[in-house]
């Protein structure tokens, strides 16, 4: 049997149908400038750029890059030398070839010029205004060791936040950009002020009266507040002390806060509405002219009273209670209004007369029986107001007929006594009385 082999052929070629991948294209580089220090972040548009395996800016790789589509590239500049660099995209295809430049500058030393404000509170949170040149690329601006929020304006200006201050005085404030770190301007932390007393801490709702602010930090108040009305004038004393009017208010307590650029104050109170003190009596109402006498002032509202007065000359005093007061009368002549001042005011006045010391003239009889009982007719000046009179150290009996005369009924006695009379303006200087030794 005859076998036929049947010819073997191999089989037919698959056709390739991939093309060939092409090479990428950079048709634009976004931004197409930057700092010879590198750090700018482009974005690099064309065609191709599936599979890229390297970003070059000249022979100089990029210093990080990201793959976003086959047609965008982001990348972030290497340093260059000042000129232009090509910018290359590598894939398994090849290299693109077209001439699309990033071009490096040199970028300046930054300087500042000044800063506005100068100064701010401790805690933080002012916003300055940093004017200078080559500011625009700000990366970073410092106050002392701390970092601030920033916003670049222009190249000539930023705003930042300062940053809190580790302690009160100044610090430096720098910025850093590409090309460098600026010099330092000057801002002072300021630190908050205190109140701790005032006085005095009370007054009537119409206002007016002067309160010592005592305290710490206290220079460069920019405001005094009673409640949440303004003082009605202020001066800074001292970094301790500051003197401000009330202002009018309705009554009950308000707080009273100082502002400095360090900040507010805590809080201290100050009481509206205590009563001005009313006067009802004096007891006595009338005195030597040497003073020295005491006198019993009654009204109402005493109990905060500051000063007593007896027409302008001052007088020690003694609160008794909110409705007495004793006080030791002034020498002085003629009649004075008597006023007492409190916090809520000073009060009505009362009139309290100086009086001379009494006078004697005359005594009718001049003398009497041992056994006492004799009227007299004492004569002089000044016995309006006798509170006493006595025969040596005895005291008689006596009725004033006016200021010039009174009448006195002779006690028991013997040999030759002095008569003298008291009266609210002193003693009298003394005239004789002799008592008569009946016949034995």
């Amino acid at each position: 049997m005859t076998t036929t082999a049947t010819p073997s052929h191999p089989p037919p070629p698959v056709p390739n149908t991939l093309a060939a991948a092409a090479a990428p294209v950079v048709s634009s580089v976004v931004p197409n400038s930057g700092p010879t220090t590198g750090g700018t972040a482009v974005v690099i548009s064309g065609s191709g750029f599936t599979g890229v395996t390297a970003v070059r800016f000249g022979s100089t790789a990029a210093a990080s890059y990201t793959f976003v589509s086959d047609t965008q590239i982001n990348a972030v500049t290497p340093p260059g030398a000042v000129g232009s660099a090509r910018v290359i995209v590598v894939t398994s295809a090849g290299s693109s070839t077209q001439l699309v430049n990033f071009t490096y500058v040199a970028v300046p030393v930054p300087v500042l010029s000044s800063i506005a404000p100068v100064s701010g509170p401790l805690g933080g949170g002012t916003v300055v205004t940093l004017t200078g040149t080559g500011l625009g690329n700000a990366g970073a601006v410092h106050f002392g060791a701390g970092s601030a929020s920033f916003t670049p304006v222009s190249d000539t200006q930023i705003t930042a936040v300062a940053p809190p201050g580790a302690s009160p005085g100044d610090v430096g404030v720098n910025v850093t950009t590409p090309g460098g770190t600026s010099n330092n301007v000057t801002f002072t932390y300021v630190a908050p002020p205190l109140v701790t007393q005032i006085s005095p801490n009370q007054g009537s709702g119409v206002g007016g009266n002067t309160v010592t602010i005592t305290g710490v930090n206290l220079a460069g108040a920019t405001d005094v507040r009673f409640g949440s009305v303004p003082a009605a004038s202020f001066t800074v004393v001292s970094p301790t002390q500051i003197t401000a009017v009330a202002p009018s208010l309705p009554p009950g307590p308000v707080t009273v806060q100082v502002t400095t650029v360090g900040g507010t104050s805590g809080t201290g109170f100050y009481y509206y509405a205590v009563s001005p003190p009313g006067l009802l009596s004096l007891t006595p109402d009338q005195g030597p002219t040497t003073g020295g006498n005491t006198v019993v002032i009654t009204g109402t509202a005493l109990a905060s009273v500051t000063a007593v007065r007896f027409g302008t000359a001052t007088a020690s005093f003694t609160v008794l209670s909110d409705t007495r007061i004793s006080a030791v009368a002034p020498a002085g002549t003629g009649t004075a209004d008597v006023t007492v001042t409190s916090p809520g005011g000073t009060s009505n006045p009362l009139p309290y007369t100086r009086l001379a010391a009494p006078a004697l003239t005359a005594l009718s009889p001049a003398n009497g029986p041992a056994s006492g009982g004799t009227t007299l007719t004492i004569t002089g000046s000044g016995l309006s107001s006798t509170t006493s009179v006595h025969f040596g150290a005895v005291a008689a009996g006596y009725t004033v007929l006016s200021d010039t005369q009174l009448i006195a009924v002779a006690p028991p006695g013997s040999g030759t006594v002095g008569v003298t009379v008291t009266t609210l303006g002193g003693t009298s200087g003394p005239l004789s009385y002799r008592y008569l030794t009946p016949p034995g």
